[in-house]
């Protein structure tokens, strides 16, 4: 007895509607990944910027740039992202917003919350 079942040949990524939750958690992975892999270049203008009053000017210079603000920005959009969504996650490890609307409310609030606190933190840092 051989049955057939009709399974997709491939998984379609654009088909897929992931809720605000799922996107969420993927950037929280996302931005804790990136700010492991720019911890290097942090240490290293660290030591640049400790190295004497060239090495500060030249850290200075580099983080000032476009490039530099852009990387800034992200950086961190980064550190609020997965600051606020960390909190969540503790929130909902003791109960509080399990049911379904308040976790989709405070997902769309960290996804939300994340860039504009990147934006003034930004702003104040630079």
């Amino acid at each position: 007895m051989t049955t057939t079942t009709r399974r997709p040949v491939h998984l379609n990524l654009t088909k897929i509607k992931l809720p605000i939750g799922g996107i969420m958690s993927i950037i929280h992975r996302a931005t804790g990944v990136f700010m492991f892999l720019v911890l290097p270049y942090l240490i290293y203008l660290l030591d640049l910027s400790l190295s004497g009053r060239a090495g500060f000017d030249a850290a200075n210079e580099s983080v000032h740039g476009f490039i530099g603000t852009i990387f800034v920005f992200l950086l961190m959009w980064s550190l609020m992202h997965h600051l606020l969504a960390g909190i969540r996650y503790l929130l909902i490890d003791v109960d509080m917003g399990v049911d379904k609307e308040k976790a989709r409310q405070t997902a769309l609030a960290v996804v939300i919350a994340g860039p504009i606190l990147g934006l003034i933190l930004t702003g104040g840092v630079l």
